[in-house]
């Protein structure tokens, strides 16, 4: 890796929840060493792409980085696109709905919506996405590139009990999802969280990201899995044809398969 690669790679770690990171908890998140953290920090806030609180002395995003946002969506107009999608499935199932982009290797959170319906609710708090390890990234494996299965057997990190960490296991997940059309994760992210993800595809006629719902496996039943299907097959067309892309006759027919035939998930690891 690069040093200019670790030194972007450093803004992966801010989120919503985590706007801003003091140097000591950037090393501890980067895995690198303070002097190598503080040098790569001092580039991206010559460059406008961090800036320092002048009371906290912590690092927060910088202007660059809005300007670059604002031309990415002025060129390449996803998130607008795909909200009025995701709002709709959030509402139809009660829970949170998000949205993915594939951008090389690299499976990137684009914009999510959390339904008020319960008090208890899946966050998407994460920019970057596993792709073994969600049924975002599991969306990806199957419908993207062949290149990313073999950089995901690279970097199988183990998050819980149900997490594949074997190329066998990946490669399970991965026929299942193109067997059904859809993407699973059953709590191999986070304990207590289940997964869908239905692929998005643009005018390239490629896999451009992937739709998902997150749910608490407590109330995920197999009615609710079956419902959230239906109501992501509906957003996965509407995000796609919004994004001036298509689906691939293969997926319509996986998908008219996975409806007929429920195919529940195990709730316990």
């Amino acid at each position: 890796m690069s040093s200019a690669t670790k030194t972007l790679a450093l803004l992966n770690h801010f989120t919503t929840d985590r706007p801003e990171i003091g140097l000591s908890q950037l090393c501890r998140l980067a895995g690198r060493d303070k002097a190598t953290t503080y040098r790569h920090l001092q580039a991206l806030e010559m460059a406008g792409f961090v800036e320092q609180n002048p009371l906290s002395k912590q690092y927060r995003l910088g202007p660059v980085v809005l300007h670059l946002a604002h031309v990415r969506e002025a060129t390449v107009p996803r998130k607008a696109s795909a909200r009025a999608a995701l709002v709709a499935l959030s509402d139809a199932t009660g829970e949170t709905a998000h949205v993915t982009v594939l951008s090389g290797k690299t499976l990137y959170a684009l914009d999510d919506c959390e339904s008020p319906r319960h008090g208890i609710r899946a966050v998407v708090d994460i920019n970057v996405f596993p792709l073994h390890a969600t049924a975002s990234g599991i969306c990806a494996l199957a419908f993207g590139p062949d290149e990313l299965f073999d950089f995901a057997v690279t970097k199988l990190e183990k998050f819980t009990e149900t997490t594949p960490n074997t190329k066998d296991e990946l490669s399970e997940l991965i026929s299942s999802a193109r067997e059904t059309g859809l993407g699973r994760g059953n709590q191999s992210f986070e304990v207590e969280i289940l997964g869908l993800a239905a692929p998005v595809f643009d005018h390239t006629g490629l896999l451009a990201g992937a739709v998902s719902v997150a749910s608490v496996a407590s109330r995920f039943t197999p009615e609710l899995e079956q419902f959230t299907k239906s109501e992501l097959i509906v957003a996965a067309r509407e995000i796609s044809r919004n994004w001036g892309g298509t689906l691939p006759s293969h997926i319509e027919a996986a998908w008219a398969d996975s409806l007929k035939q429920p195919h529940s998930m195990e709730t316990t690891s």
